[in-house]
Order: structure tokens, then C-alpha cells, then sequence
């Protein structure tokens, strides 16, 4: 038998991969379009299970193609509550770990949490930005990238007030010398902070199934919250159980390192740990009502302390590739591919998250279907959410493992199920949308955005030209305006080119580049001056220091007419260190650095009184136009 010519294989699987949502270019640093390989459209092509080697058919049907666009109601809408309809509103952004206090275990907690929301209130904010609150990998703490968590479904039980619980021996003289030498690092020991909880919360578990019935903390209440979540919960918990157990024998907490046998949760040998390990399961699904209760019950003292949208919750764009969520319902996720980003500016290489992204044709099957899942999870604690990558509703870009960045494509999603599940879930909850907008985004994907009342996200530093920023009333009114957040300096650190110096230190641009970049600076400082002159009514801007540059960015911000404007803390702290240098792993300690004030004297801060000040006057402006 004769071979096919090699042009003729080409052509069916360019075809192949247009049919199924592969985009045929991706982008360069320098703005021209690449040509995608036929190399990478196949090994994408078998991560989107596709059989290559079948005979072609003009519509394939392996899929639910999401190339092809549904016949959904385009007219679908989030949920704006009514006083944004005539009221501008703002709030605080923090990463809940980064908290200091006089009491926590190293780790900001839901207590602290309580404490922000009181000063928020008394500030006149009316929210509370957080990072993800997904659950990490217990067993190897150590991973603690929020934007990488072992599963998007359950909760984070490090963020528990441990001190908070029935039957907490608060005598407990070794455990309060453990507890301030934790409180006492400048970075968060998460492998420590785990070690400390969890010694302490098993100690609590059994002393609770002896007496647990006080209060909300009930068995009741309990055995309610275990039969809710389901067989989903149970894998999650027996999922750790497992993870546990294998790190104390030497391999890794993620699946892909265990021995064949419990890699596959339907194995007969995970059946048979499950019951030898009964009591430890359970321990697992106990912390995820613990979290569950704390979380809800701090989301109900936001809203008895007067925040009108109460908690915001950001939303990872995926998982962990050998997580509890691809372990337990792996048929969802692609295999063969990782979610990155491709080479851009500021990462000539591109960027591999080492994410786990879901299968096109699964992420929005069904009624159950893990997209409404995902966002129902994080929509019940919260008053708004805000999608990481909001990209990811129409098309995400695949890295084939084992190929670098530059040899990944965009591939298409099911925008309008994924905009009608979001519309649906935000209408159910009231809960606001906002999505991460920023980067190469695909055209019209705003204009969509805001049909469906998802807020944009505005950071100022992004808001300009090659010739000045944007001023303030050109901002959308449909979005969420701010100065810096997880992955940037704090506007100080953009002042001084801190993100510039980082990038050229950690190598993750060349000498080149960072020379480019540090003249390029000098220009957009002087931009930014200009729009904060013009803001100021023409009265010449005189900045004597870092501190009212800061003051007047934010009074820049506060008089846009977008819909809520946030307060980074870290700018109110002026932290010197970045939570995140994107691009880098082991050269920073990203998602550890701790606020530099502890909470209880974050009043006596200067810039929160002036910042708030300038915040309640300039949203009161707006409102009142």
C-alpha cells in the first residue's frame, strides 16, 4: 500500500484542526503573525482527542466542535445590582495569606479577614478583592501558586482560624511558641504553617467526633455538608488521603509520580486504601466544612458590617496538572497540552503555566458541567468574582508537552454556553462578573463582554498609548479600575522601574530589552504626570514624593465612571517586594512575601487615611453625575 504524500497529510490535518477551533497563527513579540506547524496542530490535536489517522469527514463528530458557533441566547446578562445603576463604588484588594497579626499561625486567616472588613466598612469601601481560594496540595504545601491549585472545586482549610474552633486548647505552651516564631518570618513558611494546622486540627477532630454537636459546628450540620457535596468531596478528601500517603513513602504529592495502581481512581487498590484510610478521609472532608463554615461565615459579617457587595473572589484559569481535580474526573481535561500564553514583549519565549486546561467539548456539557461548577463554587461566598484570563471564554493557548511555548496554538471554546452558564450562575448567587481582560485578546471579545454586563478590568498602567494615558473619563463604565495587582510592582515599584530591574535580574528579558524598557519608562512617567495634571483640573502636578503620586493615581482612578474601582493594600504599605514575578519559579519567592504591617496598624498608615479620603470623594463625584 501506498503511502499518502506528505502535502496531502498536511492538508487534512489543517483541515482537521480548523474544524476543531485550532487557530491556524499565533502572535510574535513583534506583532507579526506565525504560522502554526503542522507538528503542533497534531499533537494538539491528539490532546483534544481527536483521531487523527481516521478517515476525514467534512463535519466531524468526536466532538461537541466548540469552533461552531451555538444558537444560545446571545442576549444572556450577569447580574448588577441596582445601586450601581446610579452609585460608584470601591473596595481593598489583598492576598489573604500576605496578613500580619498578633494572632494568626503565620498565614492570614478568616479571623484577619474579619478584621479587614471592619476597617474596609469604616473606610466606606464596599468590598474585599481576594485571591483565589481553591485548594492546594496539603501534602507538599510548599506549592502554594493560588493560580496553580490542586483543584478549583474545594476550599483552602491553611485559611482556617484555627483559634476559632470548639475545643481549641488554648493552653498549649508548645503550640503558642510554634505559633509566633511562624508570625515572626518575613515570608509565609507554608510547609511549617501546614505542619502547625494540621497537628492541631487532627487533635480537634478527635475530640470533636467525641462531642462535636455545639453549636454551628455540629455533626449534624456536618453530615449535611458531606451528603450536599457528594461522591466529588469524598474523592477530593480521599484524593489527599492518598497524597499524604505517598510523600510519606518517598514520591511526590501530584498523581503522576505514584506507583501505577493509584494513579487511577477507579482501581481496585484505591478502593481498598480508601477503607483502610476511612478515618482519614473523613478528616479531609471535616476540614472542607471547617473552611466552608469559616468562609460563610465571614462572607455573612461583610454583609453585617455594611459591605454592599461584601467578598470578591478571583478565579483561576486552571488546575495542576497531577492535582486532586485531573485525578478525580480526568476525562474533562486535555492530556497532551498545558494552558500558556505565547512570546509577547515581555516574555520574548512565551509563558507554559503547567496548567490543566478542560476539554472544549466537556467544559460546558451538561447541566452539571464543570464550568458551572467552578464559578457556582466560588459565586456562593461571594459578592462579585473575577475571572482570571478572562480569554479562556472564547479561546486559550495550548502548549503540546514537551515543546516549548513558541510551539503552541490557540484553540477555540464555546463562548456563548460559557457567557449563558455565567449569566445564569450570577443571576442565581447576585453576584457581579468581572473579567480579567488584559494581553492579546481575541477581536470583539470586549465588546461581547460587556453585552453580557461582565466588567472589564482596567489597570492604569495598561490604560494608554505610545504617546500618553487615557484620562480618566475614557474609561468604560461597565468595569473595575485599578492601579496595580498580583503580578505587578505597586505603583512606587513601577515609579522606581522595580518590575524592569526584576524582569533583566531573573533573565527574563535580555540586556537589550531592559535598556528599551528603562527609556521607555522615562516617557511613561512623564505620560502618567500629564494625565494626573489634566485630572487635577490643570493645576500643575507637583509631586514631592512616592506617597502623593500614590494619593493622586488614586484619585485618578476613583473619578473614572467605571462601576468599582479597587485599593491595592500593597500600595497603601508601599511593600518593596512583588507578590509574583511573573516568569520566574524558583529565582523569587512568588506568593510568600508578607505584608511589612501588621493588620492592627494598618490605621495609623498615612496613605490609608488619605487614599481612602480620596477614594469616598471621587467615587462620590461620579455617583453624582
Amino acid at each position: 500500500m501506498s503511502k499518502r504524500p506528505r502535502s496531502d497529510v498536511a492538508e487534512k490535518i489543517g483541515r482537521l484542526a480548523l474544524d476543531y477551533g485550532l487557530e491556524p497563527e499565533r502572535p510574535s513579540p513583534d506583532g507579526r503573525a506565525v504560522l502554526v506547524s503542522s507538528e503542533t496542530k497534531r499533537q494538539l490535536l491528539r490532546a483534544l482527542n481527536v483521531d487523527i489517522d481516521r478517515e476525514y469527514k467534512d463535519s466531524p463528530s468526536a466532538l461537541d466542535e466548540p469552533a461552531r458557533r451555538s444558537s444560545l441566547d446571545r442576549n444572556s446578562q450577569c447580574f448588577l445590582p441596582a445601586l450601581l445603576s446610579s452609585e460608584r463604588i470601591w473596595g481593598l484588594s489583598l492576598q489573604l495569606y500576605e496578613l500580619r497579626s498578633q494572632r494568626n499561625w503565620g498565614i492570614g486567616d478568616f479571623e484577619d479577614l474579619k478584621v479587614i472588613i471592619d476597617l474596609v466598612s469604616s473606610l466606606g469601601g464596599d468590598f474585599v478583592g481576594l485571591n483565589p481560594m481553591h485548594a492546594p496540595f496539603l501534602a507538599d504545601a510548599g506549592r502554594c501558586s493560588p493560580y496553580e491549585p490542586s483543584s478549583r472545586f474545594f476550599l483552602n482549610p491553611l485559611y482556617i482560624a484555627v483559634d476559632k474552633l470548639p475545643g481549641f486548647d488554648v493552653d498549649d505552651a508548645q503550640q503558642k511558641r510554634m505559633t509566633a516564631a511562624l508570625r515572626g518570618t518575613d515570608l509565609v513558611e507554608y510547609g511549617s504553617v501546614a505542619s502547625a494546622k494540621l497537628s492541631a486540627l487532627r487533635s480537634i477532630w478527635e475530640r470533636w467526633k467525641r462531642d462535636g454537636n455545639c453549636g454551628p459546628y455540629s455533626q449534624q450540620d456536618f453530615g449535611a455538608f458531606s451528603e450536599a457535596q457528594g461522591k466529588a468531596l469524598q474523592r477530593h478528601a480521599l484524593f489527599e488521603t492518598l497524597s499524604e500517603e505517598m510523600v510519606r513513602r518517598g514520591f511526590t504529592a501530584g498523581w503522576h509520580s505514584w506507583p501505577q495502581e493509584y494513579r487511577d481512581p477507579q482501581d481496585p487498590a484505591v478502593a481498598s486504601f480508601a477503607i483502610k484510610h476511612d478515618d482519614e478521609v473523613r478528616f479531609h472532608v471535616w476540614l472542607q466544612w471547617l473552611t466552608h463554615r469559616q468562609l460563610s461565615e465571614t462572607a455573612e459579617h461583610a454583609r453585617t458590617a455594611g459591605l454592599r457587595i461584601g467578598l470578591y473572589l478571583d478565579l483561576a484559569v486552571g488546575e495542576a496538572l497531577d492535582g486532586s481535580a485531573t485525578w478525580s474526573d480526568r476525562d474533562v481535561y486535555l492530556t497532551g497540552a498545558t494552558v500558556g500564553s505565547p512570546p509577547d514583549p515581555f516574555a520574548p519565549n512565551g509563558q507554559d503555566w503547567s496548567l490543566a486546561g478542560y476539554q472544549p467539548g466537556r467544559i460546558a456539557s451538561g447541566d452539571d458541567s464543570p464550568f458551572r461548577r467552578i464559578v457556582s463554587q466560588a459565586m456562593r461566598y461571594a459578592g462579585a468574582i473575577r475571572i482570571d484570563h478572562a480569554a479562556v471564554l472564547r479561546r486559550l493557548y495550548l502548549v503540546p508537552l514537551g515543546s516549548t511555548p513558541a510551539d503552541g496554538a490557540y484553540v477555540t471554546y464555546p463562548e456563548d454556553k460559557l457567557l449563558q452558564i455565567l449569566a445564569e450562575a450570577s443571576t442565581k448567587y447576585r453576584c457581579i462578573v468581572i473579567g480579567e481582560d488584559l494581553g492579546l485578546l481575541p477581536d470583539g471579545l470586549r465588546d461581547e463582554l460587556a453585552a453580557a454586563c461582565i466588567l472589564s478590568y482596567r489597570i492604569l498602567s495598561y490604560e494608554r498609548d505610545d504617546k500618553s494615558f487615557k484620562p480618566a473619563s475614557a474609561y468604560p463604565r461597565l468595569a473595575l479600575a485599578c492601579i496595580s495587582t498580583h503580578d505587578h510592582q505597586t505603583l512606587a515599584g513601577w515609579w522606581r522601574g522595580a518590575d524592569i530591574a526584576m524582569r533583566g535580574d531573573h533573565g527574563i528579558v535580555s540586556e537589550q530589552l531592559t535598556e528599551q524598557h528603562e527609556a521607555e519608562r522615562q516617557d511613561e512617567r512623564r505620560f502618567l504626570l500629564d494625565a494626573l495634571e489634566a485630572q487635577e483640573r490643570h493645576q500643575e502636578v507637583d509631586i514631592d514624593g512616592l506617597a502623593e503620586l500614590t494619593i493622586k493615581a488614586h484619585r485618578f482612578i476613583a473619578k473614572t465612571p467605571s462601576l468599582l474601582a479597587a485599593v491595592r493594600l500593597a500600595d497603601l504599605s508601599d511593600e518593596k517586594r512583588p507578590t509574583n514575578v511573573p516568569g520566574t519559579s524558583e529565582s523569587y519567592p512568588n506568593w510568600r512575601p508578607k505584608l511589612s504591617v501588621s493588620i492592627e496598624d494598618l490605621r495609623t498608615l498615612p496613605l490609608v487615611k488619605a487614599v481612602s479620603g480620596a477614594m469616598r470623594e471621587g467615587r462620590a463625584s461620579q455617583s453624582e453625575t
